[in-house]
């Protein structure tokens, strides 16, 4: 049995989660790597699949597995683009959806979690709240992005992506910048 599917981000809770989140400058990206944040794709449910397969699982459809794991292909209904995108893994088509960290890792290391213990860092990289499969080209565009200077194309999905990145900021205590502050505060007073 694959993970529970996780709800849409809930906007009135953002806008109060907003409230608590602090207002800061970004600290120094020095310090900086993927490896700070633990084991890639740890199996944090003990359920014998690693994260990316648990991700792939729940938000594609038509989902085809090789054993009770490993997702060889499926259909996702891309929230960032609006798009459907074929997922066949493979080494030249694997990029096509690429599972993206809402909270980009290196934000997050900029907003608080430099200051983490290395255990708490990996528990944030592998959060499937803050784990989305999504189009591989719109992961790399956003890269370390944050409200303020990356939002999906697809307008109808950025009230729920907003709310998200607040939901896990708030979750996890990481303060924002004033301009990303003043973003969340437009967007979910649109929503």
């Amino acid at each position: 049995m694959g993970p529970v599917p996780l709800g849409a981000p809930n906007v009135v809770a953002a806008q109060g989660e907003l409230g608590s989140l602090q207002v800061k400058g970004r600290a120094p990206q020095t310090g900086y790597s993927r490896e700070q944040f633990g084991q890639r794709w740890k199996d944090v449910d003990r359920n014998g699949c690693d994260q990316r397969n648990d991700v792939l699982g729940r938000d594609l459809v038509d989902v085809q597995r090789k054993g009770p794991c490993k997702v060889t292909s499926g259909l996702l209904h891309d929230p960032y683009s609006g798009r459907d995108i074929r997922f066949e893994r493979g080494p030249q088509t694997s990029e096509a959806v690429q599972v993206d960290h809402v909270v980009a890792l290196d934000d997050a290391w900029q907003k608080g979690a430099q200051q983490w213990a290395p255990e708490q860092r990996e528990v944030f990289a592998n959060d499937e709240e803050n784990l989305l499969a999504v189009d591989g080209s719109l992961n790399q565009q956003k890269g370390a992005g944050d409200t303020a200077t990356w939002l999906p194309p697809n307008e109808s999905y950025r009230c729920a992506y907003v709310a998200r990145q607040v939901h896990i900021k708030a979750k996890y205590q990481l303060w924002v910048t004033q301009a990303e502050r003043d973003a969340m505060v437009q967007w979910l007073g649109r929503c």
